[in-house]
């Protein structure tokens, strides 16, 4: 039935009345009339599986998406921490069970068999290897066509499939189920794509006792920052970004970033970033039942030798104002603060950009600068996009002596010009001619109450039989 409404999930007290995945709403409200659906919304489901991610990083920081609606940790070396296996399943458990969720739970050797378990075991089996085999071959996840026609030839399981020659399988089911099945049984690897990758550094403090005071874990991100810049130190290296993440006992995270215009290793200016942060914030820190664990990464580093101040201060003056942009930064949001940074190109347009201070470094390319005692080239204002005039000029490919903008006539007195701009040909693809990339010609003009104006005409007439005029910029 097409446009009918189907089921997405249900959960376990629908499917013990019949209910499955797949099936149309009106069937379903046929079998249980009293049935409560809620509308899909598959954004939602992905914020909240990744905020999920984000508290399973208490446990490993290899944690991956399993889309959609699973996670993968990677718990290698970390199980010890939660006295093994059972106590760590133990322990998820209990806060998946405190925010009402049920979760099914698998440990395996690798990615794909943890993830077959989980998904498609409905027994319990004696080893690991016994229970992959004993999976149906659904757990291989082919395409629907795939999956039938190995129940047509009356394989079943994955054990009945990987006692086939892996040879006659490729021929008849394709080469993917041949990967599909060595992936799953572990003779193949395929690892997984962390949601969070590996930070450079990292400073981490866990409680026996949740903290329930948001002064005192304030305090602790204090002692995180030290131990950082100590390791920073030691690798000669400034952080650019800092993220802190502070594990609330319940399962929540409330994380905090903060960003710097240049690499620092300075416990003391870290932790009065984040206080501008947390100020800023619409809602505080709630430590709820408290923080079991306080988390201190580094993502981003630069290397940052030993500095020395100069006789007169200059050095110190600088570090201020560069603190001053940070703190602004961290208060106003990474993009209200701004540096204009020169670009390598001749389109008026182009040559600038406003990027956020924090990620924008001083660029080589130089600054159009006018000689002594002459009129700027350039107009400090320039509309983007530039705003269309009507112009009256003598000769086709003259200057303009009067033009309308705005409802309003300017006649002009004086000018300056042609400066004839180019497109940039060496961008064009096939070498075709786009309205973008027609030749202009600029005019500095001046009405006659004696303002001045930057216009162009956009295209020569053996590029375009009708070149319209834009007005681009003002003067001061």
């Amino acid at each position: 039935m097409k446009g009918a409404l189907r089921l997405v999930a249900v959960d376990q007290a629908a499917r013990s009345l019949g209910l499955e995945q797949g099936i149309t709403l009106a069937d379903a409200r046929t079998r249980v009339p009293m049935l409560e659906a809620v509308e899909h919304d598959e954004a939602a489901d992905r914020a909240w599986i990744e905020r999920l991610a984000d508290g399973c990083i208490r446990y490993t920081p290899l944690v991956a998406l399993d889309p959609p609606d699973g996670l993968i940790l990677d718990v290698t070396g970390c199980a010890h921490l939660f006295d093994g296996e059972a106590g760590l399943a133990a322990d998820i458990e209990a806060r998946m069970a405190a925010l009402k969720m049920t979760v099914r739970l698998a440990f395996a050797d690798t990615p794909r068999a943890a993830h077959g378990l989980a998904r498609y075991r409905a027994f319990v089996a004696r080893d690991e290897a016994t229970a992959i085999r004993k999976l149906p071959v659904a757990a291989l996840e082919l395409d629907p066509e795939a999956t039938q026609g190995l129940l047509r030839a009356g394989l079943k399981t994955i054990g009945e499939l990987a006692r086939r020659p892996m040879a006659g399988i490729a021929a008849r089911f394709g080469a993917h189920t041949v990967t599909a099945l060595r992936e799953l049984l572990g003779e193949a690897s395929r690892p997984i794509e962390p949601r969070i990758p590996a930070v450079p550094v990292l400073a981490e403090r866990r409680f026996a006792e949740p903290v329930a005071r948001t002064e005192y874990a304030i305090a602790v991100l204090g002692e995180l920052a030290a131990e950082a810049g100590w390791l920073l130190e030691q690798r000669h290296e400034g952080g650019r970004r800092f993220e802190a993440c502070f594990f609330r006992s319940d399962g929540l995270v409330q994380p905090l970033m903060i960003e710097t215009s240049q690499p620092t290793r300075n416990p003391e200016l870290v932790i009065r970033l984040m206080n501008e942060r947390i100020e800023g914030l619409s809602d505080p820190i709630d430590p709820g039942f408290g923080f079991d664990l306080i988390r201190l990464s580094v993502p981003l580093t630069e290397p940052l030798a030993v500095t020395q101040l100069r006789l007169e201060g200059g050095a110190a003056k600088e570090a201020q104002v560069t603190e001053l942009i940070d703190r602004l930064s961290t208060r106003l949001g990474r993009s209200r603060v701004r540096r204009l940074v020169a670009q390598d190109t001749h389109i008026p347009e182009q040559m600038q950009l406003a990027l956020p201070f924090a990620e924008a470094a001083p660029s080589a390319a130089a600054w159009t600068v006018s000689a002594p005692g002459e009129p700027p080239l350039r107009p400090l204002h320039l509309f983007d996009p530039p705003q269309p005039i009507e112009v009256m000029a003598s000769v086709p490919d003259g200057p303009p002596h009067r033009f309308r903008w705005r409802r309003k006539f300017h006649e002009v007195r004086r000018f300056e010009g042609p400066e004839r701009i180019a497109s940039e040909w060496w961008k064009r693809k096939d070498g075709a001619v786009d309205h973008a990339g027609l030749t202009r010609d600029y005019y500095r003009v001046e009405d006659a109450r004696g303002r001045r104006f930057w216009v162009f005409r956009h295209g020569l007439f053996d590029e375009k039989p009708n070149p319209k005029w834009y007005l681009h910029g003002l003067f001061a």
